[in-house]
């Protein structure tokens, strides 16, 4: 027996050491957050919150701080949270000199197999242009669907426009990039144009009471970490102006999908879709100095919005149409804290009005092209 109880507590032991050795290592190499810390280096920042960029998505691979002015930046530790197990290359908190342009850094996952590389950059505070003519496209990182930017006089590539493809990706991860819901389109008014499209997200989106997808377009970011448990928060809304708009106008083109459906894929008889044209100006921190972001849920209706402007109609057009909304507020706005870029602007074009509850017509289509801002004293 006594032979029998030490050759069971040997095989134990034997078993539990192979578990421990088989355990795979993570296979994950991601960023989680940056930052970095310092009151010397507060000042080079409109905020501290500039100083951190947090919640960083899985599909980002650029990291942006912003600064007063990249001339004369002292060199930066930036440091980062990682996915367990991973490392990064230049070393994590290494002291880098990002006045001369990016730094790129590799983060190798725990077993060693897999690796991403991110650049990280500090871009001056400036006012992005105020036309928009969606002439510069290019696919996103993975090859999959297309991404859009500003080239600024200073060069480099501007990433201030978002769209859901990146959730669609989620719903249809074989479809073509020509057929996400947000493409580039050559028809424009001269040149290109943003062609939104209303599409089918098929059995995967049925399955989560999100069937189809509005093409969607506007100024800010979006977040895939709530594609599947909050969808009205994976859109970021806005960025930050330092001057006061007073109007938005361009060019567009409308038809409606044939069949309206509800969130469960019911067609809703004698409604037709419409599309959604809007921009909002609104207060980006809080009284305890909190950053403020808007999403799909609250971008209408924040009580940080200071100004609203919105298309009241957008009928049927085959033709390039003119648009224009103009802004309207009562809240005063503050010139100082303009200046120090204390305001978002969000620009929001859909293919369908309540795509956001998952309502509309497959097929919706709207063609944006020639958007411009009018600024104060402009």
């Amino acid at each position: 027996m006594k032979y029998l109880y030490h050759l069971t507590m040997l095989l134990s032991a034997m078993l539990l050491t192979a578990c421990i050795k088989d355990e795979p290592k993570n296979m994950e190499c991601d960023v989680l957050e940056a930052w970095v810390e310092g009151d010397d280096l507060a000042p080079y920042f409109s905020q501290k919150t500039d100083m951190r960029i947090s919640d960083v998505s899985s599909s980002t691979q650029r990291l942006t701080f912003t600064v007063w002015q990249r001339a004369g930046l002292p060199a930066m530790p930036v440091k980062f949270a990682l996915t367990p197990g991973a490392t990064i290359t230049p070393a994590n908190g290494s002291v880098q000199d990002f006045s001369k342009g990016p730094v790129e850094y590799t983060v190798t996952s725990e077993d060693g197999q897999w690796h991403r590389t991110y650049t990280v950059e500090f871009r001056e505070t400036m006012l992005p242009t105020n036309r928009y003519d969606f002439e510069q496209f290019e696919l996103s990182a993975n090859g999959k669907y297309y991404v859009w930017y500003y080239q600024p006089d200073g060069g480099g590539k501007e990433y201030i426009w978002a769209s859901g493809n990146d959730g669609f990706m989620i719903a249809s991860p074989n479809a073509a990039a020509v057929d996400y819901p947000t493409v580039p389109d050559a028809d424009g008014v001269d040149g290109y144009c943003i062609k939104l499209t209303t599409r089918s997200t098929g059995s995967w989106g049925r399955m989560f009471k999100k069937p189809i997808a509005a093409g969607n377009f506007f100024l800010g970011a979006f977040d895939t970490q709530y594609a599947l448990t909050n969808t009205l928060k994976t859109t970021q809304m806005g960025i930050a102006y330092t001057k006061q708009p007073v109007k938005v106008t361009g060019y567009y083109k409308y038809s409606p999908g044939e069949t309206f459906t509800d969130k469960d894929f019911n067609e809703v008889k004698d409604r037709t879709d419409e599309p959604s044209i809007y921009s909002v100006l609104y207060v980006n921190h809080d009284a305890q100095g909190n950053e403020i972001m808007l999403h799909g849920d609250d971008v209408l209706s924040s009580p940080y919005i200071v100004s609203k402007a919105q298309v009241a109609s957008v009928p049927p057009a085959s033709e390039w149409t003119p648009f224009e909304m103009t802004f309207e507020g009562t809240t005063p706005i503050d010139a100082d804290l303009l200046a120090k870029r204390g305001y978002n602007l969000a620009l929001v074009f859909s293919s369908s009005k309540t795509g956001d509850t998952f309502e509309g017509a497959v097929g919706s289509t709207l063609y944006i092209d020639k958007v411009e801002i009018t600024f104060i004293g402009e």
